[in-house]
């Protein structure tokens, strides 16, 4: 999504939601935007197969080394 795309997607999420966005944030927060739809792009862009499928239970469990 280009800047501009980006753009129009935080005014039109904000106007929807009726959040106003001063000014002052609106680059930083059209920044984050940006930084949010790259993660995405990530997820998006990984292949799946027929045998992926997603899990019955998630089981959280603890990073080795955390209390």
């Amino acid at each position: 999504m280009s800047t501009p795309g980006i753009e129009q997607q935080v005014d039109a999420a904000a106007a929807l939601i009726g959040l106003p966005i001063p000014p002052e944030y609106r680059e930083g927060v059209v920044r984050y935007f940006g930084i949010a739809h790259a993660m995405a792009q990530l997820v998006m862009d990984h292949p799946l197969t027929p045998a992926d499928e997603p899990a019955a239970l998630f089981v959280p469990v603890a990073a080795p080394g955390s209390p």
